[in-house]
């Protein structure tokens, strides 16, 4: 009843907003405390600019979107503040072992682009229906930026996944920007299609199968994650794709065959695919053994996982306290694994505290589905919140070595810009929507 009691209040978003940024400097003193034992105004770069972020769009919701829920930008604030905490603390690990490669200050300034952005998604999306009507632009647009990489001079190969485009330094992961565009695609085809495809061709065994011509779009975008897997060498994405389209198309027919047929034919795609292709085998072999010297030993082998369970181990139940554990000995802590840096340093405690505060924020996203009395929004507002729940879902599973490793970064929380755009888009969208919702029912 208290949560379903949360006001969209502007006011009430603001002070949350005022507890969030608290909560982010006392992680930033605490790191600075613990790692080089004296405050610096340092810590100052690292905190004034999410704040302003923050600060400008919530600015932007109370000109132009006052109804929207009063939880979710608090929630995404305090998701992203505590990674660039986490993030400093390991930037301050490799200055004192004489590194150069830091992404604490860029890890800032992407943040304050990606919220930024959102505020102007809010802006400049006054309707969020709008985006009903172009469904098949927005499936020709995900297509375009899925099929990018594999362009020639700009395709940027790293780590093995052929996901990214840049030119020089920059770089970008276009598929970020597909998923939100797969949703909105999603939604509108699968309104138009949902009496079609709920239609019921025979009964196999005790599930009703619907007919053979209808069962097209879930065989052809099967074919198309295991084309992403194959081509991008990236088992995470082809997942995300497929567990979208799944939730969706579930969600618009309530028919449960689709989600059966669906985890069969991942299931026996990801199977295949490991006896094949050698770097899908490798993923599984190191998830299933990776104490296993041929394993640890391996290039891409398992010494990742390994060092991100034996870090979280060291972090027991309540954790070293930030700056006290040794994440900076798990390789790429700041972007893949950042989930087990935070696991060593805050405990599990910690751990279930963050998983808490996802969970909060996908609940406020079901919750502002099921609350929209149109279809479109429903849907898009589903297959948005989950986006990020699955994400999240895939990348603890990993690190806890009860998933496979897939090459995911935790949402808000892990360096990089494609991501925290994307994922910060997808909050102004639910913000949208969430608005719309209220203003219908009222009227």
């Amino acid at each position: 009843m208290l949560l379903k009691a949360v006001p969209r209040s502007r006011n009430f978003e603001a002070v949350l907003l005022f507890w969030v940024a608290g909560i982010q400097a006392f992680a930033l003193a605490q790191v600075q405390l613990a790692v080089v034992q004296r405050m610096s105004w340092d810590m100052l770069l690292y905190w004034a600019p999410p704040a302003l972020g923050a600060a400008v769009v919530h600015y932007v919701l109370r000109k132009h979107a006052v109804s929207a829920d009063g939880l979710m930008l608090p929630l995404a604030y305090l998701l992203n503040g505590l990674g660039i905490a986490m993030i400093y603390r390991l930037d301050l690990a490799e200055i004192a072992r004489g590194g150069i490669e830091l992404y604490a200050e860029r890890q800032v300034w992407l943040t304050v682009f990606a919220m930024f952005c959102a505020a102007a998604v809010v802006r400049l999306v006054p309707n969020h229906l709008a985006l009903r009507k172009y469904p098949y632009l927005a499936g020709a647009a995900a297509v375009f930026l899925l099929i990018l990489p594999a362009a020639p001079v700009i395709g940027k190969t790293i780590n093995g996944a052929t996901l990214w485009v840049g030119i020089g330094e920059l770089t970008f992961q276009p598929g970020e920007v597909a998923k939100i565009l797969l949703a909105i695609f999603f939604a509108g085809y699968l309104i138009s299609k949902r009496d079609t495809l709920s239609e019921i061709g025979s009964r196999v065994l005790f599930m009703k199968v619907p007919r053979a011509k209808d069962l097209g779009p879930i065989l052809l975008f099967w074919v198309a994650s295991l084309g992403v897997l194959v081509l991008q060498r990236d088992l995470g994405t082809s997942i995300l794709y497929f567990g979208l389209f799944l939730v969706m198309i579930y969600t618009a027919t309530g028919r449960a065959f689709y989600v059966g047929a669906g985890m069969t034919m991942m299931i026996t795609g990801a199977l295949v695919a490991s006896r094949l292709f050698d770097y899908v085998g490798r993923r599984f072999d190191t998830w299933l053994d990776p104490f296993a010297n041929v394993n640890y030993n391996a290039a891409g082998g398992s010494y990742q996982l390994v060092q991100a369970l034996f870090g979280m181990a060291n972090g027991d139940v309540i954790g070293t306290g930030l700056g006290g554990g040794f994440p900076q000995l798990i390789p790429l802590a700041e972007s893949d694994f950042i989930f087990a840096a935070l696991g060593e340093e805050l405990g599990l405690a910690g751990i279930f505290a963050i998983l808490a505060i996802f969970l909060l924020l996908v609940y406020r996203g079901l919750r502002i589905a099921n609350s929209h009395p149109d279809d479109f929004s429903r849907l898009l507002a589903i297959g948005l919140s989950f986006v990020i729940g699955l994400q999240l879902f895939v990348v603890a599973g990993g690190v806890m070595g009860l998933l496979p490793m897939t090459g995911l970064t935790t949402p808000f929380m892990a360096a990089g810009g494609s991501s925290l755009l994307a994922n910060w888009v997808i909050i102004a969208l639910l913000l949208r929507v969430s608005d719309s919702s209220l203003k219908r029912v009222q009227s």
